[in-house]
């Protein structure tokens, strides 16, 4: 169970502020839910059944410093890339989905190789290539740069060294 006023991660919504643990009616069903107020959109609030599994489990308490560290210092190869455009963003969407940083980090540094490799040849990412690298771009370096009070640019900057 999560607490009021914990920060947590909640799938590719990024990181949020457990406000509230409140009961809605619907129907005839009274249901509970978290409260989750996004970090980033402080306007936006998500209301997640504490009864459904499937949701609560995409919601993680933050890393801490010390797990930030050791996947920073240990970055996965990139892996190779898929020339196939559906079977890629199969693939992408499923690392964003499952939402484990160490892949995720390694779909960034992927994206980002085959940017610069496009780049030297005077051509551009894919639309979809671009909108996953920054859905996970996203997700990690909202919570890297809260938890070490870093900024976006500069976790960036630690992912692709």
């Amino acid at each position: 169970m999560f607490c009021v006023g914990q920060t947590v991660l909640y799938g590719s919504n990024g990181v949020c502020t457990i406000d509230a643990v409140t009961e809605k009616q619907i129907g005839k069903n009274t249901m509970e839910y978290y409260v989750l107020k996004p970090v980033g959109a402080a306007s936006s609030t998500l209301f997640v059944p504490t009864s459904n599994a499937q949701l609560v489990g995409k919601i993680r308490c933050v890393l801490t410093v010390e797990e930030i560290n050791e996947l920073l210092s240990h970055l996965p190869a990139c892996g190779t890339w898929i020339d196939n455009k559906q079977e890629r963003s199969d693939a992408f969407r499923t690392v964003i989905a499952a939402g484990d940083s160490r892949r995720i980090l390694q779909l960034i540094r992927q994206i980002h190789v085959h940017q610069q490799e496009q780049l030297a040849k005077g051509k551009h990412l894919h639309m979809s290539d671009e909108r996953f690298l920054k859905e996970a771009e996203k997700m990690v370096c909202e919570e890297f740069s809260l938890v070490l009070h870093i900024s976006r640019d500069e976790v960036l900057a630690r992912i692709l060294a």
